[in-house]
């Protein structure tokens, strides 16, 4: 037994006769009769009361506190009791990714996390209460991947939570919790005519980020965070070593999504536009602090920048900028008075990376080249992404048996048909 059970309403004292007899105590009748005791592995005592004629109980729960501590499973009764939101925040700070990641899954928690679950003491969460909440997300509309990365968000903090020793499962893992599932969606490039259609519907001083989006396949933050030292029209090279981001109501410069500072190759026509960009619109020194609002200034000359010669804020350019110009290239319809836009997820300038992953994939060039162009750090990723979009096995595997039978055939020795072969009788 890992403690013992003390009864709180008798106690033992030496009767007359030298025997040890229960005498009752000035507790007894009031609140609860046993107290089941025990050590704890960090030397403290803890212990847990129950009624009257529920000793059994008593010792069971004490057998199964033995158990856990001789399988290496002990969970402190008292370390669950922490809220989720306690527990959440405290995680949180603890999170060594950027400093704009940290803040987006803190917006997650704040929005749609607390308000449902973040009351509830740790211990205390069943499967139903994350299935109540999945639910709970469903039903205010959210789009399936926002509410998976919330999902995943979540499971993480228990997860932890049981590393911290403060629970035992992750209710997120229960097989009765299904997480969102994911939009089996294939990526649909851009046909070409549409790709310059923006183009030209995009105030001039933007019109070259399709240029650069759909020639280089950069991110929006990559191409609001081009400088002019990064274009190497000789060796045609475009470096990728810098991105524009905002934390909060902040801009900011910060290294490539992943770190994952790049070459990309910079095409005679691309470099051509750039240069013409450059002697329309000068490039512009401007300063923003380092991966953090509180970091170091920068300075880069950057090739494009807004009106006010500021660095682009992606909110002001993807509202007042870029869906204008889909409503001008007939890609979305126009807006109704006051109306936001159609949604049109597909169609921001994340759609010029699928144009220029499709483009390379159609004329032959490998999966793992193109996941370095792209920035991606797994080229599993990129072949998940665009596998349909490569040229088709059927393809190749036709053109293969016709370019050898038509070798053949320049040969004489070529196959025939048996029929042909025949002499009549």
């Amino acid at each position: 037994m890992a403690g013992h059970i003390q009864d709180r309403w008798y106690k033992a004292e030496v009767g007359v006769s030298g025997r040890p007899v229960k005498v009752k105590t000035d507790r007894h009748g009031k609140g609860m009769r046993y107290r089941a005791r025990y050590v704890a592995p960090d030397g403290t005592e803890k212990s847990r009361s129950f009624p009257d004629k529920q000793k059994r109980l008593a010792e069971a729960w004490l057998a199964q506190i033995e158990a856990d501590l001789v399988r290496g499973l002990y969970i402190d009764p008292h370390a669950g009791k922490v809220t989720f939101e306690t527990y959440a925040t405290a995680w949180l700070r603890s999170q060594t990714s950027d400093i704009s990641t940290v803040d987006t899954i803190d917006q997650r928690l704040r929005l749609h996390v607390f308000p449902h679950i973040g009351g509830r003491s740790m211990n205390a969460f069943l499967p139903g209460h994350i299935r109540a909440w999945v639910r709970a997300l469903q039903d205010r509309g959210l789009s399936v991947s926002y509410r998976r990365v919330t999902f995943a968000n979540v499971s993480a903090i228990f997860s932890a939570a049981m590393d911290d020793g403060l629970i035992v499962k992750n209710p997120c893992r229960a097989g009765s919790v299904r997480p969102p599932k994911a939009e089996k969606r294939k990526v649909k490039p851009w046909p070409l005519e549409q790709v310059f259609a923006v183009r030209s519907a995009l105030p001039e001083r933007y019109r070259k980020v399709v240029d650069v989006g759909a020639g280089c396949g950069l991110r929006q933050g990559e191409i609001f965070g081009l400088a002019a030292d990064a274009v190497d029209c000789t060796g045609g090279v475009l470096h990728v070593v810098r991105q524009v981001k905002m934390v909060r109501t902040q801009l900011i410069f910060a290294p490539p999504k992943g770190n994952k500072v790049r070459e990309v190759p910079l095409s005679e026509e691309v470099a051509a536009a750039l240069t013409e960009h450059m002697a329309r619109f000068p490039p512009l020194a401007v300063t923003l602090p380092w991966r953090a609002p509180d970091g170091p200034p920068v300075t880069a000359p950057l090739l494009f920048y807004s009106r006010e010669r500021k660095a682009v804020n992606r909110n002001y350019f993807n509202m007042r900028v870029w869906k204008p110009a889909l409503v001008g290239a007939g890609v979305i319809a126009e807006r109704e008075p006051g109306k936001l836009f159609e949604p049109s997820s597909e169609h921001g300038m994340h759609a010029l990376r699928h144009f220029y992953a499709s483009l390379l994939l159609d004329e032959g060039e490998n999966v793992k080249a193109l996941a370095e162009y792209l920035g991606h750090s797994d080229p599993g990723f990129t072949l998940r992404t665009y596998t349909h979009l490569m040229p088709s096995s059927q393809a190749r595997a036709r053109r293969a048996v016709d370019r050898a039978f038509r070798r053949s055939r320049g040969t004489g020795d070529g196959p025939q048909t048996a029929q042909g072969d025949e002499t009549p009788p």
